[in-house]
């Protein structure tokens, strides 16, 4: 858990450094395009967050829930992040 845990914050520290930039462009009125295309890269590299996360809380969180009879629980949790997903 360590390593993956590493690993988020190195990819939210460069989500945090695309947003201060998208900052920077928007104060210095940087083509609108331009600008789109930083929030898009922005939403994708957020998704993988999630992705990683998600992947994770799968694998291990639910697993263990599943093997300890909180199967309700742990169908509650999947539907819940679908539904957020989704959004």
């Amino acid at each position: 858990m360590h390593k993956d845990k590493q690993k988020l914050i190195r990819r939210l520290k460069i989500i945090e450094g695309q947003v201060r930039g998208l900052q920077e462009m928007v104060q210095k009125d940087i083509y609108c395009i331009d600008i789109i295309t930083q929030t898009s890269a922005i939403k994708q590299a957020l998704s993988g967050v999630e992705d990683a996360l998600m992947e994770g809380h799968l694998g291990t969180c639910l697993v263990h829930q599943i093997q300890k009879g909180q199967s309700t629980k742990a169908t509650g949790e999947i539907l819940k992040v679908y539904r957020l997903k989704r959004k």
